[in-house]
């Protein structure tokens, strides 16, 4: 399914769930320009898939996935600026129209934008292992990729300013403890637990969890229709400034 058209995302489909996964296991799934173009077009592509009913999304090796590649910003061809913020926008859009349930399974480092779309997850999993961190500002960026909207609305705007402010990593425990996470599981339970729950509500009754799913998820839209697109035109103008290059400088010579 789709072989042709993706080349760092694979699928599996088990029954009538998908399994998805993010395949840049040798930079820990980090977002390079073709990966984040074909997140772009994930989620609607899933949307239009008629026979899954429910989706695991997850990471292949040791990460989820470890954010946004810094060799990609340091090195960023003409062009790609623009285009990187036209699809941050859709991805968090079209993530939000996707009818069917998402279950998230976090099996190591979540960051950046790999933690946004970790918490976008309709039911979130987490291994004993993992670890969710929006570093953006570590990088001298906004989180403008869609943490602003859902971080609150998960942990409250305290902690959440805290955390977005910081970019502290959050372990499994405290993620739990917080209310980040739904479930944290050993590391060699995390898929098949992922999988009995999404297998849970592909057998359940599809029409009144899609509905449910709806309603829900207009809370959402209507908080990144508040501030998505401001959240996105911050961070663009991050990039341009100095205190972001130094940031990238400093970690490449690390």
């Amino acid at each position: 399914m789709w072989q042709d058209k993706y080349k760092l995302i694979t699928f599996e489909t088990i029954d009538h769930v998908m399994v998805v996964r993010f395949a840049r296991h040798d930079r820990l799934n980090a977002i390079d320009a073709r990966l984040h173009t074909e997140m772009s077009w994930l989620f609607r592509d899933i949307t239009e898939h008629a026979v899954c009913r429910s989706v695991v999304l997850t990471g292949e090796g040791r990460a989820f996935c470890a954010g946004g590649d810094i060799e990609w910003f340091a090195d960023m061809p003409e062009g790609d600026l623009d285009r990187l913020f036209i699809e941050a926008r859709r991805i968090i859009v079209d993530l939000l129209e996707v009818p069917q349930p998402i279950i998230t399974a976090v099996n190591g480092p979540a960051v950046g934008l790999g933690a946004t779309l970790a918490l976008f997850g309709d039911i979130i999993y987490m291994s004993e292992s993992g670890v969710i961190a929006d570093t953006h500002v570590l990088a001298g960026i906004a989180a403008g990729d869609g943490g602003a909207a859902i971080w609150p609305w998960i942990v409250g705007m305290p902690r959440a300013k805290e955390f977005l402010f910081t970019g502290k990593k959050i372990n499994a425990a405290l993620a739990k403890e917080m209310g980040l996470v739904n479930h944290v599981v050993p590391d060699g339970e995390l898929l098949p637990s992922a999988l009995a729950m999404a297998k849970r509500l592909a057998d359940g009754a599809q029409m009144a969890i899609r509905a449910t799913k709806a309603s829900l998820n207009k809370i959402l839209r209507d908080t990144v229709n508040l501030n998505l697109d401001t959240s996105l035109a911050m961070e663009k103008e991050c990039f341009g400034s100095e205190e972001h290059k130094s940031r990238v400088r400093s970690f490449l010579k690390k």
